[in-house]
C-alpha cells in the first residue's frame, strides 16, 4: 500500500470549489488500487467555527464526493469534515473503502480551545481502529496530536498505522513535525500526517505533510506549497521492527 498526502490551500467555506481542487489533484497523480489517500481536517470548508451553517449530514455532499473518488480510483480515502448528527456538530475524519463504502467515522476527541472549538462542536470520547488493507488504521485530528495517551490507546487496540488530518498553523509547525515523529517512535507505527497550506481568515498554515516509518524516519515530507506526496508502507518492515525491539510489549498498563 502507498500512502498519499493531498496537501492544498483550502478555499474558505466553499465545499464545491475544494472538491474540484481535490479531484483535479488526484486526476494528475499516479494512483494504484488499494492505495490510501488522505485529506486535511475539514478539507471542504477550512477550520471554521460556523458549524450551524457548514456542517453536513452524514450522507451530505462531501461524504458523497469522498465515496465517489474512493470508488472511481479503487482507493482507501480518509477526509476530514464537519458533520451534523441530530443537534450535535462534530469534527470528523471519515474513512472510505475502495468500493466507496464508509468504513469508519472518527470523532475528534481534543477540541482546540484557543479557537473555542468546544463552543461550536461536541468532542468525541474514544479512539477507533479500522482494518485497512494489511494495516489497522487509527484516525486522529490535528490538536489530538498533542495528547499521546490517545495514540497509546489506539496501539493497545492493535493500531499500526496512524493517520492525522490537520489544519496546523505555520507558527507552530516545528511542533507538528516533532510530534508526528514522536507518535511513530513511541507506538512503533507508521504515521501519515496531512496538513493544509495557505491561509484562512484566522491563520497561516505550514504544510509539511509527512509520512513517517515506525522507527521515526521521514519517508516523505512536503514543503509549504500545494502538492501530493507519497511513500510505500511496508508491513514486513513494521513487523520485523516490533519483533526486533519489542518495546510495546513492555508497556505498563497498570500505571495511572
Amino acid at each position: 500500500m502507498n500512502a498519499l498526502c493531498i496537501q492544498f490551500d483550502i478555499v474558505w467555506s466553499e465545499p464545491e470549489v475544494n472538491h474540484r481542487i481535490v479531484s483535479d489533484m488526484l486526476s494528475s497523480t499516479d494512483l494504484q488500487p488499494g492505495d490510501l489517500a488522505v485529506l486535511p481536517e475539514m478539507f471542504s470548508t477550512g477550520f471554521s467555527m460556523d458549524s450551524s451553517a457548514l456542517a453536513e449530514p452524514p450522507d451530505g455532499p462531501t461524504t458523497v464526493f469522498l465515496s465517489e473518488i474512493a470508488r472511481r480510483y479503487g482507493l482507501y480515502v480518509l477526509g476530514g469534515l464537519a458533520t451534523r448528527h441530530g443537534e450535535t456538530f462534530r469534527n470528523e475524519a471519515v474513512l472510505f473503502g475502495p468500493d466507496g463504502s464508509v468504513m469508519g467515522r472518527y470523532w475528534k476527541v481534543h477540541l482546540f480551545s484557543p479557537s473555542e472549538e468546544g463552543m461550536h462542536y461536541t468532542p468525541g470520547d474514544e479512539t477507533i481502529v479500522i482494518p485497512t488493507g494489511e494495516f489497522m488504521l487509527a484516525p486522529a485530528i490535528c490538536y489530538d496530536l498533542r495528547f499521546p495517551e490517545l495514540f497509546r490507546s489506539a496501539a493497545a487496540d492493535g493500531a499500526d498505522l496512524i493517520v492525522v488530518a490537520a489544519n496546523w498553523p505555520a507558527k507552530r509547525i516545528d511542533h507538528w513535525t516533532c510530534l508526528l515523529r514522536a507518535r511513530a517512535i513511541e507506538n512503533q507505527a507508521y504515521v501519515v500526517g496531512v496538513n493544509r497550506c495557505g491561509s484562512d481568515p484566522n491563520y497561516i498554515y505550514g504544510g509539511q505533510s509527512a509520512i513517517i516509518d515506525p522507527q521515526g524516519n521521514t519517508l516523505a515530507i512536503a514543503g509549504n506549497e500545494q502538492c501530493v506526496i507519497s511513500a510505500p508502507l511496508d508491513m514486513n518492515a513494521l513487523k520485523s521492527w516490533r519483533e526486533d525491539f519489542p518495546a510495546l510489549g513492555d508497556t505498563r498498563r497498570d500505571m495511572k
